[in-house]
């Protein structure tokens, strides 16, 4: 790509023009054969026939490897031969396998700042970084620098910092358990625990609310689970995009009689009805239908819509003691079950119905299903997590289960549904700010250290150190970082104040463009590569959301030799950071990934005999005390939660503005400018808008318009988007990101968790001047 056709790029941040906006009617229909189209359109755009094709038919198999997209299980049993993906299954393969390669060549002809006019979008369809590069300080421009040089350039930044809590060591769910596993103890080894994730900006809020209140912060079921199910409720996420697989578990648990119940502010094609591309009927387009109940409720209206099921159930039970709830279960396996009963009667029942949004008629519907159901899932995902007050409705969702003794029992039980095929794994690995005391003493046992046990930085923590110049060198491995976090142009500004900034990639991304005083771009092979090692084939391992952990093992061949994998990119910078006598085995590392799975096994329980069981097709399940319906805390017992719901109280012209993904998307990856299911093409800056708030603009669909954030006191603006007509509720609002997260505050964090409030942002929409 010329430098001159990049000067006629449209800033990704105040673009000079629109795209062609078409708007057609929302699906009411998710996959069929239509998703089978536009993900082989997008694949076959990447690569050869032949590539897409040996690709697919190794994806999720029980001897390929792994997707690097969402964290679904595949099933235990049988998976299909024709193929165990979705769409953007396909499209994340699309986007890892591809083809286009970018070299020195590329980075000569075009600057970094140039690079920085283009879209994310835009950016990410350039290709895979093929060989190391480096951007010296007040470089216009990448250039080559060798492994050697470039691992040896980290090391010795490393060892200049003043104290080890002056480099953060970001990581990506992407990251397989054994790059996982050596990252933490390299971090540990070299003196903090400046270990940043993903998770902290997703379920962050889901581990402490279920470690404070089950004892352990990973959810309980299986997918066999699923199939047994009397009723499933989702919360706050929509998996006809961001899960497609999980259609499929929803599919066929309404075949066996369960009830699902949808809760969104959106109405969300995924969540309406299915049509499998893999069955007759679907092939024949005869969908089926999902949802039984919908309830569009208010944006974080989640816990007033639950208390008020709760506290009509409960007048249910005293109308019939032990009728409605499992009052065996609550003696035995709870604690303060009056206090919680006598909290529901203090709330006052029009109050509640006016925070969700939901009308009675339909909150006691509810009630009265769940009233005869034990057999009861609940699933979440980010719809719940990023809100202030995040880990009260996840302990408010477990109130519920509790009641009707839904945990540990087939067909029940908790089910937060991970974005990131690693992101669970990687924290169980010890990818972790807060490690604890167990684990590290379970390190210091095995590789006769003493790691630190004061706790590092977390995300949101990270920014700030930076921004307050007590950082100098950031690694990244995996990810994108600027356009993953809140509040953009504050997290740019803090980025450019490092010293140094590694990012350990696949794809460029503007992680590679907003830098350091100095940048180095290490790139690394994907899942889908094969991974040789000393003449032998290496495979990794994943953790999904259920808590299997399986095996995964590319079977393409990497688009350069200039790839390393990370284990042995980590083991190689340890090398040279560390002295020859660590008792982490470093180069034994690179000998055979084995080496690794070892001094794992030795290290974190549920992974004894790791090399042996891993060999098992389909892998092994983790220990999960509440799936065995032990409460694994200091009483043994489960606490009910007292928490109060939050009256939102708006401004005059104020909004309540939710990020959300386009189905042309997975994270920051953005795999097309189409959202077919909410039927916006070739566009991605608009704002869903309920009609009457529109109207009380003076505004009209189409209009475009200026979006304002003022936390703090602090003005934030996200420029020209152009307003949608949508079902929404009114006072809601909905763009995609990472578009507007130069709207999401670096201070609005949910309590506890610490993850930014992405899901409820207040703004002001203003007509832009053009």
């Amino acid at each position: 790509m010329s430098e001159n056709k990049l000067n006629k790029k449209a800033s990704a941040e105040n673009p000079s023009r629109f795209l062609d906006l078409k708007v057609v009617r929302p699906k009411l229909v998710a996959a069929g054969i239509p998703g089978v189209y536009h993900g082989v359109k997008s694949i076959l755009g990447e690569m050869p026939v032949s590539r897409a094709l040996k690709a697919l038919l190794s994806l999720n198999q029980k001897q390929g490897y792994d997707c690097p997209g969402c964290a679904w299980p595949d099933p235990d049993g049988e998976r299909s031969s024709i193929g165990e993906y979705c769409e953007n299954g396909i499209k994340a393969i699309a986007e890892e396998a591809t083809t286009k390669k970018i070299t020195a060549d590329f980075f000569s002809k075009n600057s970094v700042f140039e690079l920085g006019k283009l879209s994310d979008y835009e950016i990410g369809k350039l290709g895979r970084i093929a060989e190391p590069m480096f951007l010296k300080k007040d470089a216009s421009n990448y250039i080559s620098i060798s492994w050697d040089k470039a691992l040896e350039y980290i090391a010795q930044k490393l060892k200049n910092c003043p104290s080890p809590d002056r480099a953060v060591f970001y990581t990506s769910g992407r990251t397989s358990n054994e790059a996982a596993f050596l990252y933490q103890l390299l971090v540990r080894q070299y003196g903090t625990n400046n270990l940043p994730d993903c998770s902290n900006m997703c379920h962050e809020s889901s581990g402490v609310a279920l470690s404070e209140t089950l004892g352990i912060g990973k959810g309980s079921v299986t997918l066999e689970d699923f199939y047994q199910a009397e009723v499933i409720i989702i919360l706050g996420q929509n998996p006809g995009t961001n899960h497609p697989r999980m259609m499929s578990a929803l599919k066929k648990a309404k075949e066996n009689g369960c009830q699902i119940i949808a809760i969104n502010p959106l109405q969300e094609t995924g969540l309406l009805a299915f049509n499998d591309p893999q069955s007759v009927k679907g092939i024949l387009g005869l969908n089926s239908k999902l949802s039984d109940i919908y309830l569009q409720v208010k944006i974080n209206g989640d816990m007033a819509l639950l208390q008020a099921i709760e506290k009509i159930m409960l007048e249910k039970e005293e109308e019939n003691p032990g009728q409605v709830f499992d009052q065996n279960f609550i003696e035995t396996k709870t604690e303060g079950y009056q206090k919680f009963c006598s909290h529901l009667k203090k709330l006052e029942i029009e109050k509640l119905i006016s925070n969700s949004g939901i009308s009675k008629d339909q909150i006691e519907k509810v009630a009265e299903l769940l009233s005869k159901k034990n057999k009861i899932i609940a699933c979440w995902a980010m719809g719940l997590t990023q809100h202030k007050n995040a880990v009260d409705t996840i302990k408010e969702i477990v109130n519920l289960l509790l009641l009707k003794g839904s945990l540990g029992r087939p067909g029940a039980g908790t089910c937060p549904v991970r974005g990131h095929s690693n992101v669970q794994g990687d924290r169980t690995m010890g990818i972790y700010e807060k490690p604890a005391a167990d684990f590290l003493q379970s390190i210091e046992k095995t590789f006769r250290f003493t790691p630190p046990s004061k706790h590092g930085y977390d995300t949101v923590e990270s920014i700030h150190a930076m921004d307050e110049n007590k950082v100098d060198v950031f690694i990244a491995m995996g990810g994108n970082f600027i356009s993953a976090t809140p509040d953009t142009t504050f997290t740019a500004q803090a980025m450019r104040k490092c010293k140094l900034t590694v990012q350990i990639s696949t794809k460029l991304n503007r992680s590679h463009l907003i830098t350091g005083e100095e940048a180095i771009i290490l790139p690394v092979l994907g899942r889908s590569d094969k991974d040789i090692l000393n003449s032998e084939q290496q495979f990794v391992t994943t953790e999904n959301s259920m808590g299997v952990v399986q095996m995964s093992k590319g079977n393409l061949d990497p688009i350069s030799t200039e790839l390393k994998s990370e284990p042995t990119l980590v083991s190689e910078l340890a090398l040279k950071l560390f002295s020859q006598d660590s008792a982490a085995h470093w180069k034994n590392y690179m000998i055979h990934y084995d080496f690794i799975r070892n001094d794992i096994a030795r290290t974190i329980p549920g992974f004894e005999n790791f090399n042996q069981k891993v060999r098992k097709l389909g892998g092994f399940y983790l220990p999960n005390s509440a799936r065995e319906r032990n409460i694994n805390l200091e009483s043994g017992k489960a606490p009910f939660t007292i928490s109060n719901h939050i009256d939102q109280a708006l401004k005059k012209d104020e909004l309540m503005l939710m990020t959300i993904r386009s189905h042309d998307q997975f994270n920051t990856t953005i795999y097309g400018l189409d959202d077919r299911y909410r039927g916006i093409l070739n566009e991605r800056r608009v704002i869903f808008m309920n009609e009457k708030d529109i109207e009380a603009r003076r505004l009209t669909s189409g209009s475009i318009v200026d979006i304002y954030n003022f936390h703090d006191g602090i003005e934030r603006i996200a420029r020209q988007f152009k307003i949608i007509t949508y079902d929404i509720p009114e006072s809601c609002c909905a763009t995609y990101f990472p578009e507007t997260n130069v709207l999401v505050p670096i201070d609005s964090t949910a309590d506890k968790s610490n993850t930014p409030t992405s899901k409820l942002v207040k703004v002001e929409i203003r007509e832009a001047k053009l």
